[in-house]
């Protein structure tokens, strides 16, 4: 089994696709399924119980569905990241979810490869899960869910704004784009390395856990929009 095996917590009222779930993320070495639940409470109360790194969550659930549940986890300190399951790359619930604190999403039907694939770039917090997908979703739905009162007049949210460096805004906006790291290192003619340190400082100063919640945060804000 590898070093570093990722905890993983599925949750989905339908027991079958659980099932599926657990018998391809079960057979990797570096995963191992701690749970599952069938809505977003039954998760709660077992995330009180167990540790998870990653919590595979469905959105349209009974009792509690995935929206709600996703808010509760991540206002949780050092809570696990979420990726959020949905059907259609257009679900307007799914940016809701990426506001509510989810570190991407995850089309239902993608081949077995893909979801492993976003598994551990979530787990690793290195990179957006599906860059232009997740930038497509928000293109089409940041307009709907404007923060009350707006962001942009949130004294704290400026503050955490105004600490990036000139380079660190340009790399904000970059990631913002859908641009993955060597993407980007290309565009600016810097290494890999040297984007990674500064996104690093970006998620530090604006005080998010991940590349999602980064351009969230452009969005809310001002900084990107979608006209």
């Amino acid at each position: 089994m590898s070093e570093t095996v990722i905890r993983l917590v599925i949750v989905d009222d339908q027991e079958l696709i659980r099932a599926g779930f657990r018998m391809v993320l079960s057979a990797q070495d570096d995963m191992v399924v701690v749970g599952e639940a069938g809505d977003g409470a039954e998760a709660l109360r077992l995330l009180r119980r167990v540790e998870a790194d990653v919590v595979v969550m469905d959105i349209r659930m009974p009792v509690m569905d995935g929206i709600a549940a996703t808010e509760a986890l991540c206002a949780r300190p050092g809570g696990p990241r979420v990726l959020i399951l949905t059907t259609f790359d257009t679900d307007e619930d799914a940016f809701a979810a990426l506001q509510a604190g989810a570190s991407g999403f995850q089309l239902k039907n993608a081949p077995p490869a893909s979801l492993l694939a976003a598994i551990r770039a979530v787990a690793g917090g290195e990179a957006m899960v599906a860059p232009r997908a997740t930038r497509s979703l928000l293109d089409r739905f940041a307009g709907k869910f404007v923060a009350a009162p707006p962001v942009v007049d949130d004294p704290d949210a400026l503050r955490r704004l105004a600490s990036l460096t000139d380079r660190e805004r340009q790399v904000l906006l970059l990631v913002a784009e859908g641009l993955s790291n060597v993407e980007i290192g290309d565009r600016l003619n810097v290494a890999e390395t040297t984007v990674k340190t500064h996104v690093g400082r970006v998620l530090t100063k604006l005080e998010v856990r991940d590349r999602v919640q980064a351009v969230v945060f452009a969005y809310q804000i001002g900084l990107v929009r979608t006209d």
